[in-house]
């Protein structure tokens, strides 16, 4: 089946044409259909274009999950602009950075004192020029509480009276026509999404409305539609401002006509109750999230039926989490992959069909794979031997924002590197061993990090676990692991290190293992990995500067 793309407008423009009054958002007990947010989104266009968008205009999102984000990512393509995707937890420094590298003019975000303050500290000393204000009072009055509590605020911010503040009320004061904007989807951007990428510093990946509205295609037949039923119950909990939610939840949420289910942070026991109040049937997730359900649902008292389909990713899925929580649920609970520079979804393992343990999956319609020889990706490898793997697909991102030399260093021969090392079996089905920049060199082996972390989550006290290289004086680098364990179970250092003796080899066994009460996570809620890693550098440099001080002369 072809994949269709086209401008990314049309994702909702479509679905308002067919289901205008069903139910389109849920957030926190307030409900608008489809109709009232396509006649928001028609009035926030207005709006932006009286503020100057037009073709090309950078405009940030700097919002949690709200409707405010599906109103103002939609009504910003039609007006013609770029979406520019901010994290509302940055500081400062990290936002102006991101501000003055994508040339972002006008921001949007709420009146909150944790929001707000932030980006109008960066008025007149950076790009931006005007700040769209949401209030959650007004809108939104019986929940305002609630999400002070949330975002650990106080009260509102003041919002200054003057031309460079404006309220969402005044951006959709008007419902003007706003003259349709010529897009060409192949080469027209449409969101500049900023990762790290396989280099460190944040860049934006250029991602074409022909990059979106493929993706979402490629999931929407992905997934059969009778595990769906007549109208979906979508639960968006992963952040929309991160690309795996803003396509796997919204974009293909609204494509399916969806309610969204829209929660502002991810809190296990609001989850849970939500749940088993609004019953919905399509959860994405990340594999911490269900992990923190299973561990809630054991206990008993909750119902989780209504669930049919959970697709997984950011981080890999142990088989464990997933055959307990397949059980608790009685939903398909399924693997994918992807990176944001291809927006973001590349497999899935079958939704209907084979599941394979500890496979990421198959590639999604249209999209091809290559294993290739690792960091020069000039060969394809056969099946079953581990290199690169390599992309090709219309979700594949049009380059990195002004830097022409890092994009030339992340594509070969039209090959999408995605920095990760993995291998393909007879079935097509793909496996990663883990990512390039993560494997330790111990010894003059490679050992995958990967590897230690599936071993000990068989372990039935372990919870979750994350393993990084340490040096090593002997040899080079060692594996050390993080472990935090279930509650109510219990296992020494001593323990873990003997039930690893029948998983790995000697070489793969970690130096070290620690216990923690908790691990480090991103935003998105998948295990971090950097924090742990400045821990160990900090520890080895004192360490260091002490054994110097100690061994010199008085």
């Amino acid at each position: 089946m072809t994949v269709a793309t086209g401008p990314a407008t049309g994702i909702f423009e479509t679905a308002v044409a067919e289901w205008p009054e069903r139910p389109c958002i849920d957030f926190l007990g307030a409900k608008w259909t489809y109709r009232e947010i396509g006649d928001l989104i028609d009035r926030a266009a207005a709006g932006f274009r009286r503020l100057g968008v037009e073709k090309g205009t950078r405009v940030g999102l700097c919002l949690p999950n709200t409707p405010y984000y599906v109103i103002c990512w939609f009504a910003v393509l039609k007006a013609g602009g770029i979406v520019v995707n901010f994290n509302p937890l940055y500081v400062e420094r990290e936002l102006k950075h991101q501000i003055d590298d994508s040339g972002t003019s006008i921001m949007v975000t709420l009146d909150l004192e944790v929001m707000y303050p932030k980006v109008a500290s960066l008025l007149g000393s950076s790009k931006l020029e005007t700040i769209v204000v949401c209030p959650m009072a007004g809108i939104l009055p019986s929940v305002k509480r609630l999400l002070f509590t949330l975002f650990k605020g106080k009260d509102r911010a003041k919002i200054p009276a003057d031309g460079r503040h404006v309220t969402f009320g005044e951006l959709t004061s008007r419902r003007e026509p706003v003259p349709p904007v010529k897009v060409d989807p192949e080469n027209d951007i449409a969101v500049l999404q900023y990762t790290g990428g396989t280099t460190g510093v944040p860049k934006g990946a250029m991602l074409t409305h022909a990059n979106i509205t493929a993706n979402a295609e490629q999931i929407v037949q992905w997934v059969p539609s009778h595990f769906l039923g007549e109208q979906p119950k979508m639960l968006g909990v992963l952040p929309l401002f991160h690309v795996f939610a803003m396509t796997v939840v919204q974009n293909f949420g609204l494509r399916l006509g969806a309610e969204l289910i829209l929660l502002p942070r991810f809190e296990l026991e609001q989850v849970m109750a939500v749940i088993a109040e609004k019953k919905p049937s399509v959860f994405p997730g990340v594999p911490t999230i269900y992990t923190a359900i299973n561990s809630a649902a054991e206990k008993g008292g909750h119902d989780l039926s209504s669930i049919r389909v959970c697709i997984s990713g950011g981080a890999p899925l142990p088989v464990e989490v997933r055959a307990r929580f397949e059980k608790l649920t009685g939903c398909k609970l399924v693997e994918g992959y992807g990176l944001t520079e291809a927006s973001p979804v590349v497999t899935c393992n079958p939704v209907e069909g084979v599941v394979k343990p500890g496979s990421i999956g198959l590639a999604l319609p249209e999209t091809t794979l290559s294993i290739r020889t690792p960091v020069t990706c000039e060969a394809e490898l056969p099946v079953g031997e581990k290199g690169e793997v390599c992309v090709k697909g219309p979700q594949v991102m049009r380059g990195y924002w002004k830097r022409p030399g890092e994009t030339a260093e992340q594509f070969h021969a039209g090959w999408l590197r995605t920095g990760d090392i993995g291998y393909r079996d007879e079935d097509g089905y793909v496996f990663l061993v883990d990512r390039i920049k993560d494997i330790i060199i111990c010894g003059g082996y490679n050992v995958y990090p990967r590897a230690i972390e599936e071993a000990l989550n068989h372990h039935p006290a372990v919870e979750e676990v994350t393993v990084i290289g340490v040096p090593d004086k002997y040899r080079g680098q060692a594996p050390k692991a993080f472990v935090k364990l279930r509650d109510g179970t219990a296992a020494t250092p001593q323990d873990l290190m003997a039930f690893l003796g029948d998983w790995l080899s000697k070489i793969e066994l970690p130096r070290e293992i620690e216990i923690r009460a908790a691990l480090p996570k991103t935003m998105v809620g998948k295990l971090s990995k950097k924090e742990l890693v400045a821990e160990e550098a900090a520890a080895k440099a004192e360490r260091d500067g002490t054994a110097s001080s100690e061994s010199g002369t008085p």
